[in-house]
């Protein structure tokens, strides 16, 4: 019993070491403007607007844990998700 628990927990081990791990991009999640003041809707449109004033291209923002996700409008016109540090609105790689 205690070798088949053991085994178990060690192909569990190895098959989450060996699975690829998703790339989540990290952010302070503190944005300028607080949601007991704001709706959602009012911080995605402050943050689309920052954003663009940088140069952005932005198509629509929308929070997404705990960073700005921004849909980036590209040269042939297709659009890119991008993520940004709702901070100092730098991008996150």
């Amino acid at each position: 019993m205690k070798k088949s628990i053991a085994l178990g927990l060690g192909l569990a081990l190895s098959a989450l070491l060996a699975a690829p791990t998703l790339a989540a991009p990290l952010c302070t999640g503190t944005f300028s403007l607080s949601r007991e003041w704001y709706s959602e809707a009012d911080i995605n449109e402050y943050n689309q607007d920052m954003l663009r004033s940088k140069g952005v291209n932005v198509v629509r923002t929308e929070i997404w844990g705990g960073c700005i996700r921004a849909f980036v409008l590209q040269p042939d016109g297709s659009e890119q998700m991008e993520f940004y540090e709702p901070t100092n609105f730098r991008r996150v790689e």
